[in-house]
């Protein structure tokens, strides 16, 4: 993986098999045709805060560095202060996954630099992921060849979970954390907790560290007492 000015980690959970698919496979399997040098050359994926955007591009990084491909993971509302000389040298990569990327929408220079990053990576047969809160159309790119290029590949809506699913998200999690969450737990959860993933995840990181300490499990009594010392 490339590296860049910026103190950017890719988080350890972001993997492909660590992402529980739901309504969104086709995404997930554009994104790992991605890694591997396949499919589409860009590809958009959309959706709110917590949808798992920026879970899938590191993981398309993490995949793709496995495979031995150059790669750079750059998240647009970190670097966008740094102007958009960060692009530089970005379009020889093999696959470059940009996060946030509708923050540079109306900006001049920063869509011409963009646009040269595609064209230089397109001529050598790379793939540029992207990802955004809305469609490439929403967010009003000024320069229209870079809008058409953008809106020339595949683009995914990630969709939310239902309940049901938040449980199996997490159920999922856990599992790939050599942990075991009971149905009944996992409802537990979600029915007296910020029921974002974002937030879900997050404290399962936190019964992580506490069930490891205590060596327990993550039962509903074990998990009320965590909560009650917040």
């Amino acid at each position: 993986m490339r590296q860049l000015p910026l103190d950017v980690q890719l988080a350890d959970y972001a993997v492909f098999e660590s992402f529980y698919l739901g309504s969104n496979a086709a995404a997930v399997h554009a994104l790992g045709l991605a890694a591997a040098g396949e499919g589409s050359p860009v590809v958009w994926l959309w959706g709110p805060r917590g949808s798992g955007k920026s879970h899938l591009l590191q993981a398309c990084v993490s995949d793709a560095s496995q495979r031995q491909r150059n790669t750079a993971y750059l998240p647009l509302n970190l670097a966008h202060g740094l102007g958009p000389s960060m692009l530089d040298g970005m379009g020889q990569v093999d696959v470059l996954c940009i996060d946030d990327a509708g923050i540079v929408a109306g900006e001049p220079d920063w869509e011409r630099q963009l646009f040269g990053v595609f064209e230089n990576l397109t001529q050598h047969g790379g793939r540029l992921v992207l990802a955004a809160s809305g469609a490439v159309a929403a967010c009003r790119f000024g320069l229209p060849d870079l809008a058409s290029r953008l809106m020339s590949g595949e683009t995914y809506r990630l969709n939310g979970l239902t309940d049901e699913e938040r449980v199996a998200a997490l159920q999922l999690r856990a599992s790939w954390r050599g942990l075991e969450l009971p149905d009944e737990t996992g409802k537990y959860l979600i029915a007296r907790v910020d029921r974002s993933t974002g937030a879900l995840f997050a404290l399962l990181d936190r019964l992580d560290q506490a069930a490891l300490a205590a060596q327990k499990r993550l039962t509903v009594p074990f998990v009320r007492s965590v909560l009650e010392q917040r």
